[in-house]
């Protein structure tokens, strides 16, 4: 065992071994462990925990969920060495058992218990040294940021357990003769709390005792107008009995000699130190303004909010100025406090605590108080010597008057709490990489995130420092350079800097050495400005599992990614890897990008990070920890990727698989991810087509082909052909380079439904009649019978239906022996095109129905949808119309629902041609119209020169001639392009009958 944890409740929530933290990752493991600390050795019920955690609406899995939640937490404290039984399962719930460990809430209870003996035991000043221990316990707000009524409610018990405590030491205080010393305690503390009577009657007492006697009344009558003013009730007995007595000067007000042990209280600092008169300087610590300052309106509008009237009572003013490494934290720190210096006539106090410093340790605070006392005008010989003493006769001198103080590069709160001035007129500005939640939560600070320049920005930094003329001259460039700076203020300085002194080079020929990712932080890492040096001072503090996480998350190509991927990575589980995503994000070394479809948290590197990361991994992981922790990531993505092509099609259809292992993935967390499968493919679309390109480059071809089988699905509902195109090419050279004609076959079949698509019909026959070759070669059944169903397809749209007919019947029967539903169905459904193409509607109905009986048994509505939409060109044919607006109207409503483009054009081209037989032409027009700006949003030449054709006839038929014609000729060049001689043809002769 290491020790013994300490278990912080009273203030944020706070776990740590000695001095080393340990966060607690995940709202609801903080909420369940504030649940068992805030009820120390009982035992609290998982109904409990559930209502704590979800308020009311939990959903089914939510037991599960609390189960989970524990086992991560007995995980992170095993981690430390601490065994199971520190957590454990008592019916009906868990229970903390605290034995060997210190919990603050206990201590607190404990020293109370204490001070209340050794008071009633007439030991007052062990008494009151016991109070003031259990008070400096609280760090803030009891369990500050952890959410539930349960919390919340605890909470409000403790602040009032503060509270009167609070009133318990000053009562003994009192008694002690400290009156003098405890107005500064009390004034806050009534202003925090003006209705409290306790309190107001020990500041009377206190202000009296120390000859302040008309400040004792006026604190009554303050009191008194508030009691009525809010309550509508006069002062209670006690209070106004003392004023009274303050009236009357009772001399049993006059405080006994002090008790036993009391110790005679001096000013802070001595009595030379407080009698002296210090003399009223006005420092002037700024650093010089910033050169070339640029951008960041809106942030100093933010900023300027802290300037509004503030009386010397409030607490002062507080701007909290965060954001990664080089962002120009300090430079609008510097530049916002120059152009505010004249309100603060009083002086402007700046240090650099060197929080993030490659040489000094972050200062303590006993050191930036010395010299800033020295600023203020006190001599070095008068400068207390303990850190409570020189904050109190900080606080002293800056009580009445209006100062700013800059604290940059901050590390902890810790550094900052005795640098705050209690006066508010007083500004504090304080910059950091740190998330500091504690500024927020305890001192209201105003946070100001400071992102990137935005581009108009970027250009104009780079234009003052650089000839404006060199910028100007080429503004393509210059807005590359600015991307591959990051729009970071430090790398474009840089970069603008090296400009400036190389007047022979063009904007050009920088930004060519810095598209070099190999020699991009070199480049921006010379002189004494460096971007590497300033990033490698957030990544040297990072625990070894937070470091590890940044570096492999670099080896990965996605532009974004969630928490199960950096579980994949470390090989561990969700909840600590959101721990350390956040931790990470919290340090400024990722950006969170907001809540994908499918609920997960997204996360991204800057590239200048994901570069920095890549060259960590490089120098501090093995090729084989590497290449381990990229393959994990990857299975995940297949496993998953399978999964949701699965779900969509309602069963394993339409695909044939390779021999690439998949790593499970937890059943709780792929049924979250995977609920809607078309939302989970299109938030990690560019990631997928990243992989499959980095698996088809490492000669990973079984899984660059596999997964971007289970991914096609997206590619043709959403009609990403660019996408469909590209990862099959990929993933085909990766085969072919294999030597595996099996996946060559896969990735050719699919390259050709690509290329039909896009009515590219001669390359789609080139590629199929391979891939038909090499199934047969392989005797592979089902990957067969794909080859052959976009083959029929072609035949179809180049005017071969007895082709497209016979290998369409073909296929169906092999679908049909290998189980391919979805597949059976669809063929089904070419064949009722095709008989319908043919003039037999009765046909096309009978095979339409069969389609629909099929389809229907998969589960999957995109098939059934599918079905129907040919039984409905059937119903058209034969003259239901209504059966077949209906059959439509349910189609629609499924295509629009998986946001299926291509499929909507279609079916409102359906629709729109029913709707004409029913004698509705608005109503048809109307769908008509929707169906074009659809087909050509896609790009659709062939839908669109379809809905061009019935649009004309509909004009036709209203004999609206001349519109009439424009449609159809636009119609005819769009099959002469696409080179589609059926469609064409009718084309053809509907311009001929017009003529007529």
């Amino acid at each position: 065992m290491n020790g013994q944890l300490d278990f912080g409740v009273l203030g944020p929530l706070a776990v740590s071994v000695g001095a080393r933290r340990i966060t607690v990752g995940g709202a609801r493991q903080r909420t369940i462990l504030a649940l068992l600390l805030i009820s120390p050795g009982r035992v609290v019920s998982v109904d409990a925990m559930v209502e704590a955690v979800w308020q009311g609406d939990p959903p089914a899995t939510a037991r599960t969920q609390v189960a989970i939640c524990i086992a991560a937490l007995r995980k992170i404290f095993k981690a430390e060495g601490f065994g199971e039984e520190l957590i454990s399962t008592d019916h009906p719930g868990y229970q903390l058992n605290p034995a060997g460990h210190r919990v603050d809430l206990l201590e607190f209870t404990g020293l109370v218990e204490g001070a209340e003996r050794l008071a009633a035991a007439g030991r007052t000043a062990e008494a009151a040294e016991d109070f003031e221990r259990a008070l400096r316990l609280w760090r803030g707000p009891v369990l500050s940021g952890v959410t539930g009524r349960l919390v919340e409610e605890e909470a409000e018990r403790l602040e009032e357990l503060r509270l009167v405590t609070h009133d318990e030491a000053i009562a003994l205080q009192l008694a002690l003769g400290n009156h003098q010393e405890l107005i500064g305690q009390l004034v806050p503390l009534v202003r925090e709390h003006p209705l409290r009577e306790r309190t107001r009657h020990s500041l009377m007492l206190a202000q009296y005792r120390a000859g302040r006697r008309a400040e004792a009344l006026e604190t009554f009558r303050e009191g008194r107008r508030l009691l009525i003013g809010e309550l509508g009730i006069e002062p209670g007995p006690a209070l106004q009995e003392l004023h009274d007595a303050i009236l009357r000067d009772d001399p049993a007000l006059t405080p006994a000699e002090p008790a036993a042990g009391a110790v005679a209280a001096e000013p802070p600092g001595g009595a030379g130190v407080a009698e002296a008169a210090q003399p009223r300087v006005a420092p002037s610590d700024l650093p010089p303004n910033i050169p070339s300052f640029t951008g960041r309106s809106a942030e100093t509008r933010l900023l300027n909010d802290l300037l509004g009237e503030r009386s010397d009572a409030q607490p002062p003013a507080i701007g909290f100025i965060t954001g990664v490494a080089g962002v120009g934290k300090t430079g609008l720190a510097v530049h916002w406090a120059h152009r505010v210096a004249g309100q603060f006539p009083d002086g402007r106090l700046f240090v650099d605590l060197s929080g993030h410093d490659a040489v000094n340790e972050p200062a303590a605070p006993a050191d930036v108080l010395s010299r800033f006392l020295r600023s203020l005008g006190v001599a070095s010989e008068q400068i207390p010597a303990e850190l409570a003493d020189r904050v109190s006769l900080y606080r002293s001198m800056l009580a009445d008057r209006r100062i700013l103080v800059v604290l940059d590069n901050a590390r902890s709160i810790a550094q900052i709490t005795p640098l705050l001035p209690s006066n508010g007129q007083c500004c504090v500005l304080v910059t950091s990489r740190d998330p500091l939640e504690q500024l927020m939560l305890r001192y209201g600070a105003v946070r100001v995130q400071l992102g990137v320049l935005s581009p108009t920005a970027a250009i104009e930094l780079l234009a003052r420092i650089v000839p404006a003329e060199r910028i100007v001259a080429d503004p393509e460039q210059s807005a590359r350079l600015s991307e591959l700076c990051d729009r970071l203020p430090l790398a474009l300085r840089i970069a603008a800097a090296r400009l400036a002194s190389k007047p022979h080079w063009t904007v050009r020929h920088l930004v060519t050495r810095l598209e070099n990712e190999r020699r991009r932080l070199d480049e921006l890492s010379q002189g004494e400005s460096q971007v590497r040096a300033c990033l490698a001072l957030s990544y040297r503090y990072l625990a070894p599992d937070a470091a590890r996480l940044f570096r492999r998350l670099a080896l990965l190509p996605v532009p974004d990614f969630t928490s199960w991927v950096g579980a994949a990575l470390l090989d561990d589980d969700l909840f600590e890897a959101e721990r350390l995503m956040e931790h990470l994000v919290d340090v400024q070394l990722l950006e969170g990008v907001g809540v994908d479809a499918t609920g997960q948290l997204r996360y991204r590197f800057q590239s200048l990070l994901r570069l920095f990361a890549q060259e960590r991994a490089q120098q501090e992981e093995s090729a084989e920890e590497a290449a381990q922790a990229g393959d994990r990531a990857f299975r995940s993505w297949l496993a998953i990727a399978e999964q949701a092509h699965r779900r969509e099609y309602g069963g394993d259809y339409a695909v044939i698989h390779g021999s690439s292992p998949r790593r499970p993935v937890d059943p709780v967390l792929l049924d979250e991810l995977i609920a809607t499968p078309l939302d989970w493919y299109e938030a990690e679309r560019l990631s997928l087509i990243a992989v499959i390109e980095q698996a088809a480059r490492l000669g990973r071809d079984e899984l660059a082909w596999d997964l971007t089988g289970s991914v096609l699905v997206l590619f043709d509902i959403r009609g990403y052909l660019e996408d469909w195109q590209l990862c099959c090419e990929r993933a085909l050279a990766a085969t072919r380079a294999a030597g595996n004609p099996r996946g060559s076959a896969f990735m050719l079949t699919e390259l050709g439904a690509s290329r039909i698509r896009a009515v590219r019909l001669e390359e789609a026959a080139g590629c199929l009649r391979s891939a038909l070759e090499l199934f047969e070669e392989l005797g592979e059944e089902h990957g067969r019978a794909l080859a052959l169903r976009h083959l029929a397809v072609m035949q179809r749209l180049q005017g071969d239906l007895d082709g497209a007919g016979e290998r369409l019947r073909e296929a169906a029967v092999i679908f049909e022996r290998v189980g391919d539903a979805s597949s059976q169905a669809h063929a089904l459904g070419y064949l009722a095109q095709n008989a319908l193409d043919q003039g037999d509607a009765d046909e096309a109905v009978r095979l339409g129905r069969e389609s629909v009986r099929v389809s229907r048994g998969t589960g999957e509505t995109r098939c059934a949808a599918q079905s129907l939409y040919r039984l409905a060109r059937g119903y058209v044919v034969q003259g239901e119309l209504r059966s077949a607006e209906q059959a439509f109207l349910e189609v629609e409503r499924i295509v629009r629902a998986k946001g299926d483009l291509l499929g909507t054009a279609y079916v409102l081209l359906g629709l729109g041609e029913a709707r004409v037989g029913l004698g509705l032409p608005g109503d048809a027009e109307r769908d008509l119209m929707a169906a074009l700006r659809i087909a050509r949003r896609i790009d659709s030449p062939l839908a669109e020169g379809r809905v061009q054709l019935a649009i004309g006839q509909l004009h036709r038929d209203q004999a609206r001639t001349a519109e009439a014609r424009r449609h159809f000729e636009r119609a005819q060049l769009l099959f002469t392009q696409i080179d589609s001689p059926p469609s064409r043809r009718r084309a053809e002769a509907a311009l001929a009958e017009l003529a007529v």
